[in-house]
């Protein structure tokens, strides 16, 4: 465990970087996995999901109210887009049991 914390700001370091300075497309998938980490520990959704997709399913809570107001600011319905597209994907994995452990 102590040696993911430093890891997770040298990924961010990096994103940052890259993000000013390189690729777009890089950029992009980093930011992308840093919502699914972030959704998955901050906000205890599934690895596979992004946080507007989640607190689309959720936006019946506080916090996700919260995460849909601040994105409508950006893009309208951004969350309920979201959830469209990444729904089915995340109806597949728990229909096919892929969340629960395997070790």
């Amino acid at each position: 465990m102590s040696i993911i914390v430093p890891l997770a700001t040298l990924g961010y370091l990096l994103l940052l970087y890259v993000g000013f300075c390189g690729q777009t497309e890089r950029g992009r998938a980093g930011v992308r996995a840093l919502d699914h980490f972030v959704n998955a520990t901050v906000f205890n959704g599934y690895a596979w999901e992004s946080i507007s997709s989640h607190a689309w399913r959720e936006r019946h809570r506080s916090w996700a109210k919260v995460v849909i107001w601040i994105t409508n600011r950006f893009q309208t319905d951004h969350c309920r887009r979201a959830n469209k597209r990444e729904q089915p994907v995340v109806d597949l994995v728990l229909q096919k049991g892929l969340q629960n452990r395997t070790i």
